[in-house]
């Protein structure tokens, strides 16, 4: 399931995970494009992040690049997402910085910037 070399960042999750959630709109935020997985709902997932885990079903679990992250932040998944990966990334100011890009951006439209 982690074959993510290839291009794709994989989010496996799981429902009534507060923690996915947080990350899952963060990313949205940010204009990353992952492949969510249930694991509840995919036996083979759910086996993929005990291998990366070592035995747990820790979610959220990304995997980008062929590297695996286990409870990461946004920011760490739009770093690796921008080195591994950089396609899967909307062009947003905030993919490509600031916290606040969104707003900047829409401020700098609305100044003629």
């Amino acid at each position: 399931m982690a074959e993510s070399e290839g291009g794709e960042a994989v989010f496996y999750w799981r429902p009534g995970c507060p923690f996915c959630h947080v990350l899952d709109a963060g990313l949205r935020r940010a204009g990353v494009e992952v492949t969510r997985v249930d694991i509840w709902a995919d036996p083979r997932a759910a086996a993929e992040v005990r291998s990366i885990t070592g035995g747990d079903e820790t979610v959220p679990t990304v995997v980008v690049g062929g590297s695996a992250m286990v409870n990461p932040s946004t920011s760490q998944v739009v770093a690796a997402v921008r080195e591994h990966a950089p396609h899967l990334l909307r062009a947003t100011e905030e993919t490509s910085g600031g916290d606040r890009g969104g707003s900047r951006s829409w401020l700098a439209r609305l100044l003629g910037g």
